[in-house]
Order: structure tokens, then C-alpha cells, then sequence
């Protein structure tokens, strides 16, 4: 039994052996296999580098992307409400009408005529089509119709008063009376849609039927509409995201201001003799130094290149320029480039459409606001009726993002970064730290000054078409900052 066992003990012992040497016989086979395997694949890898790279859909740089630059602020349930309330009643016009000649650029007249409609309806007036300014500065024939819709204006507010293309023959002849809004028949002229109403302390109807013209009556006209989106879809092409830059550096502009910083003296001696023959334009003597360290100037392209670098954007960041001829053309413009070389301009993404709008800067500039509306964010480089006008539309559509530079701060930095005193990093942290709260957050109207009467009371008030909130926006019941 002894023997027997020890046997039994000896060849169990070697069956032991025999499966711990398969075992490991097979495993390394597994691992041979999956080692030439792998090793195959990535040789085949190595013959298609071409190929590898036009798979990734996007640049090594955009991965690394922070997108907090493009992300706007929270809503807190924030949307617009335009409708009247229940005791809103329709003008009935009558034997009432007011006839109206709009003045200005696109966004001024734009904006007159809004207020227009207001006051139509206060004045239970049946509105006639107005006629817009074609001796103005921009020397633009187009008629109404031209740059708006005129029938779906007409249907889009005839729930609140009555609006016709013309006067009725019959009194057409009839004198107008141009002043006196008080009891009274016949028609009325407004010679100036910009006399403004009052951006506060009017009625809420009011307020609401300002923003239903605004925003709703007041489209484009078909061709200009389609254009727009054309563009927007080819600039969508291009990028997954863009930014709209009103760059206000137009000859124009600069004679207006008195602004010269980083012009040449012959530049500087153009806009000054320019800004003495325009007639209109009472100020004649302007120091330049003192207007650009109050923060009366627009930008540069440089001091916007070292503005958008400095908030976190990247070099390829595609940039659209909502803006008419850069005064100093590309050497002007190369200065932007040069940090931001992604640059383009409409007549750059659609030069054949854009023939039919030549000579007519109102329709033109009606294609640059809606990219501008459209855009992921849209900074202006100067205050103005346009840089008003998108930013209160974008407010109406859910706060897009909109970056309002602080034009006097950012001058004491970036003298500052010019003068050594200020590296890369701390420029870009004053920067971001600066406009950390001028980005297109809800927030109420802003007010005068305490103490301010009179006009000037309304000159230092935010413009009620550049933030209409609270009266066209309802909140809900998050908080929103005052």
C-alpha cells in the first residue's frame, strides 16, 4: 500500500508539472500573437500619416481651446414679452395722420421709426410709411421698401395702429401742421425721427409696443434677409464659432471724433479739414489727446488685437468685420492681423450679391447687423446707434454674448504695456478682471447720475433700445443683478 501510494503521488506530481508548462506554453503564444498583431496595425499607421491627419475634424490648437471665452452669461429664465395687456387699446386713426422723414444711418432711423409708431398710437394717428433721409451724410437713395418689409410691417403691427404707404389723394394737398401734438385733424409732418422718446417713466404698453416695432415689425427686406443668411451660414463654414467686431474706424468717424492717436500728421490734418467742411458738425476744435484718455475714442485695430488676446482668444479665432472702409486700409488693418489673421469682411464671402447693394451703405450696413445679431459674441470698438442697437437685440434674444469694452480704463493699461510697466500676463489679467461684469449679463436699465435734469439727464441714461429690460424682457424668479 506504501509503494502504491508513493506512485500515485509521483505521477500526480508530474500531471502538475505538465499542465504548469502547457499553461505557460500557451500564454506565451497568446502574447506573441497580440504583440505582432498590435505591432502590425501600427506600422500600417505609420504608411498613412496623411491620412490619419484628415481624419481629426479639428486643429490640435482648438482642443486645448478655453471655451468659457465663448460661453455667454446665464439667462436666469430671462425672455422677452412684448405682448400688451389687458388694457392696451389699438389706435383708430380717423382723420388723423402722421406723416414722418427718418434722418440718419440705418440704426438711427431704425430707431425713429420705432418711436415713431409710439407716437402715432399716443396721438391715435394713422401712420404713413415714412420716408427716410437720402441727403444725409451717406447719400443713400433707398426707399423704405428697399431695406424693410414694408408689407409685413404694416401687418405686423396692425393690431396697434393704423399704417398706410401713402396719404389718401383727397388730402394730400392739405397743410401740415409741424408742431402742436394737441387736439387737433388733418396731418401732421415730423420733420426728424431722432427727437427720441424718453427711455424711462413711460408707460408699459408703451415701452412694449417700442420693442414689438423694434424687433419684430421693423425686418429686412427679402433680399437682405436671405443675404444675411447666406453669409452667416458661410461664415459658419469656415468656423464652429466667430466673433462679430464692429470696428468703428472709418474716416468718418475719426473726423468726428477728433481722434489721431497713431495717425500721421498728414492723416491727422485730413480728418481735420474734413470735420470743417461737414457743416453739421458743430465742434470744430477737438484735442485728441484729451478725448482719447476720456475714452471718447474708438479703439484702434491694434489696441482691439492686444483687447481680444488679452480676454483669452485664440490667433485663429475667425473674426468678422461689421464695418464700412478701415481709415488707412491694410497697413491700418495689419495691425489686427497680426495678432488675429482670421480676418474677414463681407464683400470677402460674397462679392457677386453683393454688387446690387453697392452705392447704398443703409442696405449694406443692414447685412453687418444681422451677422452681427447671428455671432457667437459681438464687441464694438466704439459706442454708437449700431453698437446700441445689436447689443439691445441680443439682450431681446437671451443675453448673447456681448463683450462693451471699457474704453477709458483700457487706455491707462495699455499705455501702461507700451510704457514696459506691465508684463503679458498682469495686462491680460486687468483686462479680464475689468470686464469681467461688460459682457452681456441681464441686469436693469441703467439710470442717470444722481442729481442730473433735463438733457442730460437722458444723454447719460442707457438707451432704452440698448437694454430693454425690464419692460420687454420678463424675469422670472431668479434674482438678476440691478
Amino acid at each position: 500500500m506504501g509503494s502504491r501510494g508513493h506512485t500515485q503521488y509521483r505521477t500526480t506530481r508530474r500531471t502538475s508539472n505538465f499542465s504548469i508548462t502547457l499553461y505557460i506554453f500557451l500564454l506565451f503564444v497568446f502574447s506573441m500573437f497580440v504583440f505582432f498583431y498590435y505591432t502590425k496595425d501600427m506600422a500600417e499607421d505609420e504608411q498613412k500619416p496623411v491620412l490619419a491627419s484628415e481624419k481629426k475634424e479639428e486643429p490640435e490648437f482648438e482642443e486645448n481651446e478655453d471655451n468659457s471665452v465663448w460661453e455667454a452669461s446665464k439667462s436666469h429664465g430671462l425672455h422677452p414679452c412684448i405682448k400688451p395687456t389687458a388694457k392696451y387699446k389699438a389706435a383708430l386713426g380717423w382723420n388723423r395722420y402722421l406723416t414722418v422723414k427718418s434722418n440718419g444711418g440705418l440704426n438711427q432711423m431704425r430707431t425713429g421709426i420705432a418711436d415713431m409708431v409710439a407716437v402715432a398710437h399716443v396721438m391715435n394717428a394713422t401712420l404713413v410709411i415714412p420716408q427716410l433721409d437720402k441727403r444725409s451724410f451717406w447719400q443713400d437713395s433707398s426707399t423704405f421698401s428697399d431695406i424693410f418689409d414694408e408689407n409685413h410691417f404694416i401687418k405686423a403691427l396692425r393690431g396697434d395702429l393704423m399704417i398706410i404707404k401713402e396719404l389718401p389723394k383727397e388730402i394730400e394737398s392739405l397743410p401740415r401742421a409741424r408742431k402742436h401734438f394737441t387736439s387737433w385733424s388733418g396731418v401732421i409732418h415730423v420733420a426728424k425721427s431722432d427727437s427720441r422718446l424718453a427711455n424711462n417713466e413711460l408707460p408699459l404698453d408703451i415701452q412694449r409696443l417700442r420693442c414689438r416695432a423694434l424687433f419684430s415689425a421693423l425686418r429686412f427686406s427679402p433680399p437682405i434677409e436671405r443675404l444675411g443668411k447666406k453669409l452667416v451660414e458661410q461664415l459658419r463654414t469656415r468656423a464652429k464659432r466667430y466673433v462679430a467686431l464692429h470696428l468703428r474706424y472709418e474716416k468718418d468717424m475719426l473726423s468726428f471724433t477728433g481722434c489721431t492717436y497713431g495717425l500721421t500728421d498728414a492723416e491727422a490734418e485730413e480728418l481735420r479739414v474734413m470735420r470743417e467742411k461737414t457743416n453739421h458738425w458743430k465742434i470744430k476744435v477737438i484735442n485728441s489727446t484729451e478725448q482719447r484718455i476720456g475714452g471718447f475714442c474708438p479703439l484702434t485695430p491694434k489696441e482691439v488685437g492686444l483687447f481680444l488676446q488679452a480676454l483669452g482668444y485664440p490667433p485663429s479665432t475667425l473674426i468678422y468685420i461689421a464695418a464700412g472702409e478701415i481709415y488707412g486700409g491694410n497697413t491700418r488693418l495689419s495691425e489686427l492681423k497680426s495678432y488675429f489673421p482670421n480676418v474677414v469682411f463681407k464683400e470677402m464671402l460674397a462679392t457677386p450679391e453683393l454688387r446690387e447693394f453697392a452705392n447704398h451703405a443703409s442696405q449694406a450696413a443692414a447685412l453687418d447687423y444681422l451677422i452681427s445679431v447671428e455671432s457667437d459674441v459681438f464687441i464694438p470698438s466704439h459706442s454708437g446707434n449700431m453698437a446700441r442697437a445689436v447689443e439691445g437685440h441680443r439682450r431681446f434674444l437671451g443675453h448673447r454674448k456681448t463683450i462693451t469694452p471699457d474704453r477709458k480704463r483700457l487706455v491707462e493699461i495699455f499705455d501702461q504695456l507700451e510704457a514696459g510697466q506691465l508684463d503679458g500676463s498682469s495686462f491680460s489679467h486687468l483686462v479680464r478682471h475689468l470686464h469681467k461684469n461688460r459682457q452681456g449679463a441681464p441686469r436693469k436699465r441703467a439710470g442717470a447720475p444722481s442729481g442730473i435734469r433735463g438733457r442730460a439727464r437722458s444723454r447719460l441714461e442707457e438707451s432704452f433700445y440698448q437694454n430693454p429690460y425690464p419692460e420687454c424682457i420678463c424675469s422670472s424668479r431668479t434674482r438678476v443683478r440691478k
